[in-house]
């Protein structure tokens, strides 16, 4: 798992959404959110067993958020509106 990764969340409410990853808490667990219902102020906490990753990075968003950078929940909703319109 990588910051700015998209992920596809296979259990919990979640499930069947794509989310990026916003922050590494450790090997086990990452921070995920949508932009949308799951803000990156209240990012959700997941357990990497049960997320897919499908090998994509939102590279402007990683850049962001390895710098520090403010990233708006708009900016992150608009670049995985396209997975989750599949």
């Amino acid at each position: 798992m990588e910051l700015g990764q998209v992920v596809f969340s296979k259990v919990g409410r979640d499930s069947g959404k794509y989310y990026a990853v916003v922050e590494i808490v450790d090997e086990q667990k990452v921070r995920i959110a949508d932009g949308d219902l799951r803000r990156i102020a209240k990012a959700k906490l997941k357990n990497v067993k049960h997320l897919q990753s499908n090998g994509d990075v939102l590279e402007k968003i990683a850049e962001k958020l390895k710098n520090g950078t403010q990233v708006f929940d708009a900016e992150l909703y608009s670049a995985l509106r396209f997975y989750n319109e599949k």
